[in-house]
């Protein structure tokens, strides 16, 4: 009776622990994420995020597909983002992780967009649901053939 109530109690503590599923956040409320693309000369960056589902398998990661969008020219991409650490705050809390998004190789200015990204918002406990969201992709695109190397910055 004692081993039941052990692996009854580490089960229950096992589920409570585990990230609540925020796949729509990725989603932008369906509106492109803005930022540029460039080391010193820099061009405007768009990024949608058209689908987001969490990996069933681990609930810190979540696979994307969108599109990018740089100078008139869309391309199609697909990743993961995986969450690597949660801050809890009384007021803010925030979500750190790493993401790698591949864009279908369509010659040279395709390629994978890596780095790491922040999302951080407010818990109105009164009302149940997030009053302020901040989220921001910081990394690098790097073309498939390693020619080209760019700084990228994103934000909702």
């Amino acid at each position: 009776m004692k081993n039941l109530l052990l692996i009854a109690l580490f089960a229950s503590s096992f589920i409570a622990a585990q990230m609540p599923n925020i796949s729509e956040v990725w989603q932008n409320n369906s509106k492109p994420y803005v930022g540029t693309i460039g080391n010193t000369t820099k061009e405007e960056l768009k990024f949608k995020v058209n689908i987001s589902e969490l990996n069933k398998k681990n609930d810190q990661e979540y696979f994307l597909a969108g599109n990018s969008v740089v100078d008139k020219t869309s391309t199609k991409f697909e990743g993961k983002l995986t969450i690597t650490k949660y801050k809890d705050g009384k007021k803010r809390s925030s979500v750190y992780g790493d993401y790698q998004f591949a864009e279908e190789p369509m010659g040279k200015h395709s390629g994978i967009f890596k780095g790491k990204f922040v999302y951080t918002f407010i818990w109105n406990k009164n009302t149940q649901r997030i009053d302020q969201q901040y989220i921001a992709f910081i990394g690098d695109w790097k073309s498939y053939d390693g020619t080209l190397t760019y700084k990228t910055i994103w934000k909702n």
